[in-house]
């Protein structure tokens, strides 16, 4: 987790190697998780690795009660789940109808569990200067609403929502129509093929929806007094899309996105040859 949040906003402590891709051309290579991990040990010793974690811990449960709270209140009971033999209009209602109650259950959540996630982002970030500023989950939340107001906790957040509500109609409509105009029915596999759909879906979008979760944890800790949202690491952006804009200037939108195969910038006076 912390490798490669620290891979999102750019800390690079370490030298890129030469290496080759498929093609046999020479490319420069950034660290890998597991020499990134080891470079974390050697500064900040086996606790290193585990920056953030009770804050992150505390968010996912707040995000898994939300979630059961939410569905409980508002039960989809008299909903059934899509089925082989439901026609083309159907089924695409009941699509929709599961879509949106998941999507408002995760928008809840989200907005819930958002500000103990502000705090997991900066607890881990300042290993890049070496702070103390946020030492605990009691502390960091005064200090955040002292210099940041109620504001403070929830920035970020469009982006993260945004993000989650574009993955789950993307995943979950392409996933029906693959299943309704792609598999045909008289093939033996077909229910086999249905059933990953939706996880084959998943994956694919949630790299085309990487930007948006990138940008969520970047304002997380852009301009909070922690070196690594300062510049040189950063712009004090203005808003999260002047945060995109600017990442896609720079050819940044997919930063960190990859932990093993990394991809360096070359330096035009880098010598390849």
């Amino acid at each position: 987790l912390l490798t490669s949040f620290l891979s999102q906003v750019g800390h690079e402590p370490l030298p890129p190697t030469i290496g080759r891709n498929v093609l046999g051309r020479k490319v420069l290579y950034l660290p890998g998780f597991f020499t990134y991990a080891r470079h974390i040990v050697e500064v900040d010793g086996k606790r290193g690795l585990f920056r953030g974690l009770t804050p992150r811990l505390i968010s996912s449960t707040l995000s898994t009660i939300t979630r059961g709270s939410v569905k409980k209140a508002f039960p989809l009971e008299d909903m059934e789940h899509v089925s082989n033999q439901d026609d083309v209009k159907t089924s695409l209602r009941k699509v929709v109808r599961e879509t949106s109650h998941e999507m408002m259950m995760q928008c809840v959540s989200r907005v819930v569990s958002h500000p103990l996630h502000v705090i997991s982002m900066r607890c881990m970030v300042q290993f890049v200067g070496r702070e103390v500023k946020y030492s605990g989950v009691f502390s960091a939340i005064g200090r955040i609403f002292k210099e940041e107001g109620i504001l403070g906790f929830f920035v970020g957040l469009v982006p993260h929502v945004l993000g989650d509500v574009i993955f789950l109609w993307c995943c979950n409509l392409l996933a029906h129509f693959i299943n309704t105009y792609a598999v045909d029915d008289n093939f033996s596999q077909a229910s086999v093929i249905r059933s990953y759909t939706k996880f084959v879906m998943g994956i694919a979008v949630s790299m085309l929806t990487y930007p948006f979760l990138l940008v969520g944890d970047l304002m997380a800790v852009n301009n909070c007094g922690l070196r690594a949202g300062l510049p040189p690491y950063a712009p004090a952006f203005a808003s999260w899309i002047h945060c995109w804009r600017y990442l896609s200037a720079q050819g940044q939108l997919f930063r960190g996105s990859s932990l093993l195969f990394r991809r360096a910038p070359i330096p035009a006076s880098f010598p390849m040859d």
